[in-house]
This record gives structure tokens, C-alpha cells and sequence, in this order.
């Protein structure tokens, strides 16, 4: 299983932050950092200094890396014109030497749209605009150079795009879709996605999601061995319980629940845990750290749970 740190920097973060997260994470031999892409923190904290745009961040640590993976788990398609978004992935992915990838879906978080001005349809609305920038941007980088690319939907038109930039991977930047429904998401995750996330779930919930997206890739002709399945979860571990529970508090949670929902405990306890996950299916697993000034964090993960699940 590989290990990639997620970070959730609209809860308060700067761009500093990120990039000491960053480094850290490739210091210590995770295979990727990803961050989410929201407007407005959750919860009652005041979230300054204020959100970061995640592929203006991506952009940056594009730069400032050398071998990690670089993504967003996940933006949301009522966020950008997909054309847009195809641009900034490809040069993100050129900036980068062929690290982005994208994880894309519907969007969820009401209150941020209003915050900022954005349009949020109702959920068939939103899976809509979802299915359509699947398609555009896909097959905005996979058209041939030299040709042009049109595009006739109800909510995006293009005519006679040039399709570039390229994006240094090819055919194209991994795309990752997740969630939990039953029918439009994984069949878009087995039409368009490199991977499929299963996200914040038991063990048993996981299975059901992975064992969905799989019949999705059959009922299409695809293999599901083409398609990786990951999970995410908050991490928390300590050296031993006491620093297990000052973690925990550091977050606002409870150590105990975040033992039996979450993926926390001591080192011993985590590799079991992250056990269980790869035993349902779990190529991937996105380490969610909330407390982004401790560093020391990763480096424990790194030493005592990185060597024993990888």
C-alpha cells in the first residue's frame, strides 16, 4: 500500500505551510501530497489566514519538489470551467515533470458556494456538470497535436479548440473520482479514473464501494485491474497512548473514536489497521493530516508504519 499525505489547508493554512508539509513529505519517503480544494473552513475555527487555491498551491510545490506525486482529492466541478481546469492540470503536470493528477467530483460544501459567489445546482445538477468535465477535459489532452477538439453539451460548448497545452503524462494526468453513490459515480470512475477513492469509511463500507466500481468496470468491458482503489482517512499516531491522546486533542477528536473510526493508535495498532484496508482492496491510502505543524508526525509515521504496509 502506498502512503500519500492529504492535508485540508482551508481549516488554516498558508502557502508556507503547505510547502514545509511538502517537503517533509518527500523528505520522508511518501509517495505523494495532495491537499483538498475547498473555500471555506468547517467547523467553528476562524481559518486564517484564509483558503489557497489548490492548483495556484499544486503550481508552487510543482517547483519547489522533485519526486512526489501532486494532486487535489478532490475539486469540485462547480469550481472552475473545465476547459480552465484542463489548461492549469497540463501545466501544473509540465511544471512538474509529470507528477499532477486530478481528482475531480460533484462538490458538496453549500455554505462555501455562497461565501464566494459560486453556482451550486442540486445534486443531479451538480453529477451533470461532473459528467461533462470528465469528458471535455479528457478529451481536451487526448486530442492528437495538430488536431482540434469540439465539444457539444448542455452546459459546455467548444469549437475548434486547439487542445493545448499537452500534459507531460500521457495518454493523460491520472484522474481520480470517489464517493459513495450508487450508480453515477462508479460508472463514471470506470469510464474516466485512473483510480477510484472510497473515502472516510469502515472497513465493510469500503468493500461494497470497491466491489460497485469493480461491476462497473465489467459492465463496460473494462478490466478492473486497470482501475487502482484507494482510501482516505484522518491518521493519528503516537509513540505510545499518551501521545496517541495529545494528538487527538491537538484536532478537536477523541482518541478512542478516532481509534474505532478513524485509522489511529500507536504504530502497531495503525499497520493493523491499514492492514484491514488492503486486505478489502486498498492500493492507496491518503494519510489525512490535520495538525500540519507537526512535522515530527510524519517522520514517526514514516519510520515505524511506512516500512511495514509499503
Amino acid at each position: 500500500m502506498l502512503l500519500r499525505i492529504f492535508t485540508e489547508p482551508q481549516q488554516g493554512a498558508s502557502y508556507d505551510d503547505l510547502l514545509a508539509v511538502a517537503r517533509k513529505t518527500e523528505e520522508c519517503g511518501f509517495d505523494a501530497f495532495f491537499r483538498s480544494d475547498h473555500y471555506l473552513v468547517m467547523g467553528d475555527q476562524n481559518g486564517l489566514p484564509g483558503p489557497t487555491d489548490a492548483w495556484i498551491t499544486l503550481a508552487g510545490l510543482a517547483r519547489e519538489t522533485s519526486r512526489i506525486k501532486l494532486g487535489t482529492l478532490v475539486s469540485s466541478a462547480t469550481f472552475r470551467n473545465p476547459g480552465v481546469l484542463a489548461i492549469s492540470v497540463a501545466q501544473v503536470d509540465q511544471m512538474s515533470g509529470g507528477r499532477a493528477e486530478l481528482g475531480l467530483g460533484a462538490g458538496w460544501y453549500e455554505a462555501e458556494h455562497a461565501a464566494y459567489g459560486l453556482d451550486f445546482p442540486d445534486t443531479p445538477g451538480r453529477f451533470d456538470l461532473l459528467t461533462e468535465q470528465l469528458e471535455l477535459i479528457t478529451g481536451l489532452w487526448d486530442t492528437p497535436l495538430g488536431e482540434t477538439y469540439d465539444f457539444a453539451g448542455k452546459h459546455y460548448q467548444l469549437k475548434d479548440s486547439p487542445a493545448l497545452p499537452k500534459p507531460v503524462q500521457q495518454p493523460h494526468p491520472p484522474v481520480i473520482v470517489g464517493g459513495a453513490g450508487k450508480k453515477r459515480t462508479p460508472a463514471l470512475a470506470a469510464k474516466y479514473a485512473a483510480e477510484f477513492n472510497a473515502g472516510f469509511r469502515s472497513v465493510e463500507e469500503t468493500q461494497v464501494l470497491f466491489d460497485r466500481v469493480q461491476e462497473a468496470c465489467r459492465a463496460i468491458g473494462r478490466d478492473p485491474q486497470t482501475l487502482a482503489l484507494s482510501t482516505a482517512h484522518t491518521v493519528v499516531v503516537g509513540k505510545d497512548d499518551a501521545q496517541v491522546k495529545q494528538r487527538a486533542a491537538a484536532i478537536g477528536r477523541d482518541a478512542d473514536e478516532l481509534i474505532e473510526n478513524a485509522v489511529a493508535g500507536t504504530p502497531a495498532q495503525v499497520v493493523d489497521r491499514l492492514g484491514r484496508f488492503a486486505e478489502a482492496g486498498s492500493q492507496r491510502q491518503y494519510v489525512q493530516i490535520m495538525d500540519l505543524a507537526d512535522l515530527d508526525h510524519l517522520d514517526l509515521i514514516a519510520a515505524e508504519v511506512l516500512p511495514h504496509v509499503s
